[in-house]
């Protein structure tokens, strides 16, 4: 069985790594020739579009993965099963899960690839997509920021009307510290500063107003050093921040934004339990394939196929909706966030009681 072992574990392979190549460079020719105006037309470098088009097919290869290794499997399995070779092995007093095993551990394999690519590298490549697209899509990136509201501490809250990131400064500063429903201290500042040298921030034309016992005490100055939990990077954050990040520095942002009470940190730790789960969806996904198409059919491979895209797209779009309601503020994320590997589970035990023995 040993020798089986590496055919079906080389054959898994071998047609997932064709299958992902082929999707991922119909898509790719696809977005250049929708893009290839708007190339030309901004004379964007040819090395630019290639870079781009490297980093946009890993995060394709992301996107796709549950696809290609369903697809993968049921081709595989399917392909036994029509010439009557799994009814042989099963024949010979091998166990459905000893046939299991090398479909398995492919999966495995596929799994730890895919979690090191989701940790360490697909977040470089989403980065550099949305630069690229920055730049010379959407005709570069703005230098100023406006209106910017941003959760520094579990009672503070600062507000900039404009913050200029070439020389890191804002203009109309408010810092307020609110509790209970009531302020505490309200901390303006015509102009803030970053200084570099200090790592800290510099107030100009400064105002604080207390409020104690019923009563208000105000100071003013013309500058002031102050060290907030805030640093120039935080501001201009783009939408999708969390999926740049790499997974240490994920944590560290998570950990940052507790420690400020800041009311988007939730959109990291559901960014951090999807990069923990995604891998198990190739081992979960390929167990249903096999026990799928272990069973010789009259609609044949193209028919257990053709049921595999379909059941490889219902994960993809429970995999959205339960992420999508765990952003919008589920009470239980972590369980959202799992709940397409836990139904998909559930329903590979069901399917199991079918197997040929």
């Amino acid at each position: 069985m040993k020798l089986l072992d590496k055919l079906i574990i080389r054959d898994f392979l071998k047609t997932y790594f064709f299958v992902v190549l082929m999707l991922i460079l119909v898509v790719l020719v696809l977005d250049f020739t929708e893009k290839n105006d708007v190339y030309i037309q901004n004379q964007v470098p040819s090395a630019e579009i290639l870079r781009y088009m490297g980093n946009y097919g890993l995060y394709l290869n992301n996107l796709l993965t549950p696809i290609t290794v369903f697809i993968s499997v049921i081709f595989i399995t399917s392909k036994m099963a029509g010439r009557t070779e799994i009814i042989a092995i099963l024949s010979s007093g091998v166990s459905f899960v000893r046939l299991l095993r090398p479909f398995l551990m492919g999966a495995a394999l596929i799994g730890a690839v895919s979690f090191y690519l989701n940790g360490w590298v697909l977040p470089a490549a989403t980065e550099g997509v949305t630069v690229f697209r920055l730049v010379y899509l959407d005709k570069g990136a703005p230098n100023t920021e406006q209106n910017i509201h941003i959760k520094v501490g579990e009672n503070s809250y600062a507000y900039l009307n404009r913050f200029y990131k070439t020389s890191n400064s804002g203009f109309t500063f408010t810092l307020e510290t609110i509790k209970d429903g009531k302020l505490l201290a309200k901390l303006s500042a015509d102009r803030i500063e970053w200084d570099t040298a200090k790592n800290s921030w510099t107030l100009r034309n400064w105002r604080l107003r207390e409020l104690k016992d019923r009563k208000e005490v105000w100071t003013v100055g013309e500058a002031k050093d102050t060290v907030l939990s805030i640093v120039p990077e935080d501001f201009g954050v783009p939408e999708k921040h969390h999926e740049t990040l790499k997974l240490p520095q994920l944590s560290r942002q998570i950990k940052t934004l507790e420690a400020r009470g800041a009311d988007n940190v939730e959109f990291y730790k559901i960014e951090r339990y999807v990069r923990f789960m995604s891998p198990f969806a190739a081992l979960i996904l390929t167990f249903i394939g096999v026990i799928m198409s272990a069973r010789k059919t009259r609609g044949g491979s193209g028919f257990q196929i053709a049921m595999g895209f379909l059941m490889a797209f219902v994960y993809i779009l429970l995999f959205i909706l339960s992420r999508t309601f765990a952003e919008n503020g589920s009470e239980y994320p972590i369980f959202s966030v799992w709940l397409p590997n836990i139904v998909f589970g559930l329903l590979g035990l069901i399917l199991y009681k079918t197997v040929p023995r």
